[in-house]
């Protein structure tokens, strides 16, 4: 696609279509919107427009369209594998004006909301409904962005991702025509899925400008136990046996010995530097859980657990996920001359322990540096590779090892990525992992986009 650079017409155009304050192509703001949180190069966009509501978002984009301007949707920036940069410069549509909250049906479990919204505020939001919306991935995501990437997270394995809470959508396509599809109903079997086919697809098919989202009751109880073991297959092999037995975890992260270590110089918690579990278990009632609990504990015993340490309190229990989210941040923080890289990618749960040992094995052969750490509970690993900012050897190493990891993922029936989208890290793994039906998803986006104008440069290789 041959794309124009923006014009000193273009920019008054376009800036004509929004109040002063918002639209910008100051250097200060570019540079924000250059990059995500991933490792990947950043690229400037050319201008960035904060639109209000859906007309506007109409007018840009036809205008756009008709003048071939690349265009990017923007949340938080909080995407892990380049997913919002602007490759191919043009104009980043920032969301964070468009955040209201328009309606909450308690009684239909439903609520309406704007791309913008942060998802812990609207949790926030909801706490006095006795509702919430389940996937957490940790960082100050957007629902817009949560909806671009299917989001998941620490929760997924018990409650389902962002695709799971989708009823119904109103979109913008390139054209400026405006799309509404789904209902405010548990399930139906009218037509085909639309909604289903904008989530995940990365804004490269239309612009989310409404969202009716499924909302879920908040837990009457919650159970959580640290479970420690001797090695990370021991660790990998009783996720196996409790997600077999159907336990149901509503969270099941596994944490190599590099994470605790950092988890305790950082959060002082004081855990035994090993592979641990974190697990936690909702229910209807105390008794419930610990009957369950029990269960747990004697699957752990049999795959040679060394401590099982249950019933903490809710300030324990924060604590622990509150370090669990911030991991990210921790490993960056612990390696200041290094540029951190996430690998992301999902198996069956049958392989998970073959994919774990080899997340383990590839940094030790190679002298990278590895934090191995996983929502173990649905077969999703992520493995965080420190490399030094200027040393290629490093960069080399790391890319093998991604190479290994992805590829061994997919040769096991799992995914290039469980969580993180595609964005510009994973495009090299879609023909091997969907064959000829890639093909057929270049159709869908060049029938939605002709021009090819949203995203470019995302998921197709």
């Amino acid at each position: 696609m041959n794309f124009n650079t923006l014009t000193a017409t273009h920019i008054s155009d376009l800036k004509a279509m929004v109040s002063e304050d918002r639209f910008s192509t100051g250097e200060s703001v570019l540079k924000l919107h250059a990059k995500d949180q991933s490792h990947h190069r950043g690229c400037r966009p050319e201008a960035v427009i904060w639109p209000q509501d859906t007309a506007e978002v109409v007018a840009i984009l036809k205008y756009a369209n008709a003048n071939q301007l690349p265009v990017v949707g923007w949340g938080s920036g909080s995407s892990l594998e380049g997913n919002p940069i602007p490759v191919q410069k043009g104009l980043v549509l920032d969301f964070t004006q468009m955040n209201r909250i328009l309606d909450v049906r308690e009684e239909d479990f439903q609520v309406d909301v704007e791309p913008g919204v942060v998802y812990q505020d609207l949790n926030e939001h909801l706490k006095n409904t006795g509702l919430f919306f389940p996937p957490d991935p940790g960082a100050r995501a957007t629902v817009g962005g949560m909806i671009a990437n299917n989001a998941s997270g620490t929760r997924t394995v018990y409650y389902g991702s962002t695709k799971d809470y989708v009823l119904k959508l109103k979109i913008v396509l390139a054209s400026g025509e405006i799309l509404e599809m789904g209902r405010r109903v548990a399930k139906t079997s009218s037509g085909y899925d639309m909604p289903h086919l904008f989530v995940g697809s990365e804004g490269t098919l239309g612009i989310v400008v409404e969202a009716t989202l499924r909302l879920a009751g908040l837990p009457e109880e919650f159970s959580a136990a640290v479970v420690t073991f001797p090695s990370i297959e021991a660790a990998s092999k009783a996720v196996s046996n409790i997600v077999r037995y159907g336990l149901n975890p509503a969270a099941l992260e596994l944490l190599d010995a590099s994470c605790i270590e950092l988890f305790n110089k950082e959060k002082a918690l004081g855990l035994e530097i090993s592979p641990t579990l974190f697990i936690e278990f909702h229910g209807p009632s105390m008794a419930y859980l610990s009957e369950i609990m029990g269960m747990t504990e004697e699957i752990c015993k049999e795959t040679g657990s060394l401590a099982f340490n249950p019933g903490l309190g809710r300030e324990a229990r924060n604590r622990l996920f509150e370090a669990r989210h911030e991991l990210g941040e921790m490993i960056t923080r612990a390696h200041p001359d290094c540029r951190i890289q996430v690998l992301d990618a999902a198996v069956p749960m049958s392989t998970y322990p073959e994919i774990i040992a080899l997340a383990k094995q590839a940094p030790e052969e190679t002298g990278i540096k590895g934090y191995a750490f996983s929502h173990a509970g649905d077969g999703n690993l992520h493995l965080c590779l420190a490399g030094r900012k200027d040393e290629k050897g490093d960069w080399d190493l790391i890319d093998q090892i991604g190479q290994r990891l992805v590829s061994k993922a997919i040769s096991l029936g799992g995914t290039a990525t469980g969580e993180h989208g595609v964005g510009i890290g994973k495009r090299k793994y879609m023909l091997d992992e969907h064959g000829n039906s890639l093909a057929w998803m270049k159709r869908i986006k060049a029938l939605f986009d002709p021009h090819g104008i949203l995203n470019p440069g995302k998921i197709f290789p």
